[in-house]
């Protein structure tokens, strides 16, 4: 009696989100090669101009700075160097004066320089202002005015750009465009008219979760009370006939991954804050940078123009580390320099590092330089910067920080409940173990299980549907 009611709940769970556990599994195949369209820094680097400071720089408006500074960027904009400090619009460093409210015109030069920088044929059009588009979700409240320029080119490029700062901040083709309604949209249920209410986006996600988490457990304890022994050779496991045989078939041998596979994607979310993590990050970041003065940034404007000449550079991004100031000069690829105040060459000194984390209130554990992996940093979809130091900290959850050891910023913080996550969602639900990352055995190994996946999900789903149909149907 037990095994019919869970069958009967089973077979209705499947028709209340068997569809949408089936389009999870289908978005996944494009998933796996397309991820939702991101404006990446890598992409910002290669679309910048090689910076020029010839008759630069005018740092008449740092006169009197004494605060410690902000981090600070420097780039060209529109053939002219400025640099960029959060909450402000750019300054000129050749008249010292702001720049802001940006026309179309500056904006279709900003966007044909970018296109020129990464090889794109272009005639920029502008597509007028956006308040927040599909596109644009998590970035174009905080860049308003936001523009949308259509670049005409054989791809179908648009960027956004900032209007009050001149800056691309988003990007997408139109490849990427279709790929993700067929992928990340219905897969992360991301259409913008969900998601611009974001509790509600948030509870329906979790709770679809949730029933399709029930609907395989389900379905689990039926498949397996429903095996029958082999009384005769040749005798099936399964008391099930035609699509209902291959249903039960699939789910024992793909629907423990199922599960995994749909709470896994539960945990993303981090329901009800079950793994909220902790915010010892910032903490430590600020202890590690200190404060460094404004006055180091006016000397390092005086020796920059003598010292940085030759089109190298399209970037110098300023930070601090233990109260002094550092400047990074990166080039188009991402490789970079570290200058000192003076805009001379600085090479961070391996001890340095190790005596600023010594310092930490938290105490520390352990601390050394990883020349390989391990299994809380590490490259998959992404390069990792290696050697790295490692830091184990003497809080309560073990924390685990890693530090560049070119630059001394902190790269990466693991917590206890960012190492819960690890395992519980992203090896679970991307595969992500040690030893099977390589590409393309995860491709293959992947492809094969979700083709599995797929499969249960649909059959299942199908039959349901069929079945409650003839239920509801009088005889």
């Amino acid at each position: 009696m037990l095994l019919r009611i869970i069958l009967v709940i089973h077979r209705y769970a499947a028709v209340a989100v068997g569809i949408l556990v089936s389009v999870w599994c289908l978005s996944g195949f494009v998933l796996m090669y397309q991820e939702y369209p991101a404006f990446t820094t890598a992409e910002r680097l290669r679309g910048l101009t090689p910076l020029d400071l010839s008759a630069c720089c005018y740092a008449g408006f740092l006169a009197d700075a004494v605060e410690p500074l902000a981090d600070f960027r420097i780039e060209m904009l529109r053939g002219e160097p400025v640099i960029r400090q959060q909450g402000a619009p750019p300054v000129s460093l050749r008249s010292g004066e702001p720049i802001g409210g940006l026309q179309h015109a500056a904006l279709l030069d900003i966007a044909h320089d970018y296109a020129r920088q990464v090889g794109i044929e272009a005639m920029p059009a502008w597509m007028g202002e956006v308040s927040v588009d599909q596109w644009t979700i998590q970035t174009a409240r905080r860049n308003q005015p936001a523009h949308r320029i259509h670049l005409n080119d054989a791809a179908g490029t648009e960027v956004y750009l900032d209007g009050g700062t001149g800056e691309i901040f988003q990007d997408t083709n139109r490849r990427e465009r279709v790929l993700t309604w067929l992928g990340a949209i219905p897969h992360w249920l991301y259409p913008l008219a969900l998601r611009r209410n974001g509790p509600l986006w948030s509870q329906i996600v979790i709770w679809t979760s949730v029933l399709g988490t029930f609907l395989t457990l389900t379905g689990l304890y039926v498949g397996i009370s429903r095996l029958q022994r082999r009384s005769t050779p040749g005798t099936s496991v399964s008391p099930f006939r035609g699509w209902w045989y291959w249903h039960h078939m699939f789910g024992l041998c793909f629907g423990v991954l199922a599960l995994t596979w749909v709470f896994s994607g539960l945990l993303t979310m981090n329901p009800w804050g079950l793994l909220e993590g902790s915010d010892i990050g910032g903490r430590v970041n600020l202890q590690l940078r200190g404060e460094a003065p404004g006055a180091g940034l006016r000397q390092f404007l005086q020796a920059a123009p003598a010292r940085l000449r030759g089109g190298e550079f399209v970037q110098l991004r300023g930070e601090s580390f233990d109260g002094k100031l550092q400047v990074l000069a990166l080039r188009a690829d991402g490789s970079s320099l570290r200058l000192d105040a003076e805009a001379a060459p600085d090479p961070l000194p391996p001890a340095s590092v190790e005596t600023v984390v010594r310092r930490l209130d938290t105490g520390v554990t352990s601390f050394e330089k990883l020349e390989a992996e391990d299994p809380y940093y590490y490259s998959h979809k992404s390069e990792v910067e290696l050697p790295v130091y490692r830091a184990i900290l003497s809080d309560e959850q073990q924390t685990r920080i890693y530090i560049s050891p070119t630059t001394g910023m902190l790269l990466n913080v693991v917590d206890a409940d960012a190492r819960k996550m690890r395992w519980l969602e992203r090896a679970l639900h991307g595969l992500d173990f040690t030893g099977l990352r390589s590409r393309p055995l995860w491709d293959i190994v992947t492809l094969l299980l979700l083709a599995g996946v797929t499969s249960l999900a649909i059959t299942g789903t199908w039959m349901a549907l069929k079945r409650i149909k003839a239920d509801l149907t009088p005889r």
